[in-house]
């Protein structure tokens, strides 16, 4: 089973998410394990204070890296006991962009551990304890919660048994490279096909739009070749030293 570990101070934040669909099915199955915690349970102070004022000023508030840091170190210290393969992961706008082929190699863990910052950030201390920084893109939404619930679906859905086919998971767009030349891989390019499903004719407002007719003829060969050349593969610059 992969675990997946949350912390943050919104628990609740992700229950309908991720109590839906698939990804409910798979902790049904135990083909995956979801737990969040909540950030308050490791502050010491009566107020349970989670965050406090920056240093050299600013607007907005910082989370404070002490319960953070207990946080971790208790997952930490209770894994080892257990000795399986566990990643300490902080969402962050500096962390290195989440892309298919980051989701495949975070789903040779075991158990991955999120920190779900909020307001203007975590202090920045806390990166001294965690194994890496991951940002979904390049702007900024309200928390951590929502990147780290996009991280656990695409992770989920290469742990065997939790996509119905398998055949969605190796044809998808994302998940094949095209390397016309060895010098010059270009990863996380491939886009998949389009689809379509009835009606064969969908008619809106006078006008008629038509499911492609080889896809309705029956010959499989040149259904592949349409597919083949329906997909694609985005262009990326890459830099020559």
């Amino acid at each position: 089973m992969k675990r997946f570990d949350i912390i943050t101070i919104f628990p609740h934040s992700l229950d309908s998410y991720f109590d839906t669909s698939i990804l409910k099915r798979a902790q049904e199955k135990k083909l995956i394990q979801i737990q969040t915690h909540d950030l308050r349970q490791w502050t010491k102070d009566k107020h349970q204070t989670v965050d406090d004022k920056p240093y050299g000023g600013g607007a907005g508030m910082v989370m404070k890296a002490e319960p953070i840091v207990r946080a971790l170190h208790e997952l930490k210290f209770k894994n080892k006991k257990s000795k399986i393969k566990m990643r300490m992961i902080l969402l962050a706008a500096n962390g290195k962009q989440f892309t298919q082929t980051v989701a495949k190699r975070l789903a040779k863990y075991e158990r991955l551990v999120f920190i779900c910052g909020r307001y203007e950030g975590v202090d920045a201390r806390v990166e001294k304890f965690v194994d890496e920084k991951i940002c979904i893109g390049p702007y900024v939404v309200t928390g951590g919660e929502l990147p780290t619930a996009i991280i656990i679906d695409a992770v989920s859905r290469m742990v065997p048994g939790v996509v119905g086919k398998e055949e969605s998971i190796l044809n998808e767009s994302f998940s094949k490279q095209k390397i016309p030349d060895s010098r010059f891989p270009i990863p996380d390019s491939y886009l998949e096909h389009p689809h379509y499903t009835r009606p064969e004719v969908l008619i809106w407002k006078g006008k008629k739009y038509t499911v492609p007719k080889v896809l309705l003829e029956g010959n499989h060969k040149k259904i592949s070749e349409w597919k083949k050349d329906k997909s694609k593969y985005k262009s990326i610059k890459i830099k020559i030293d």
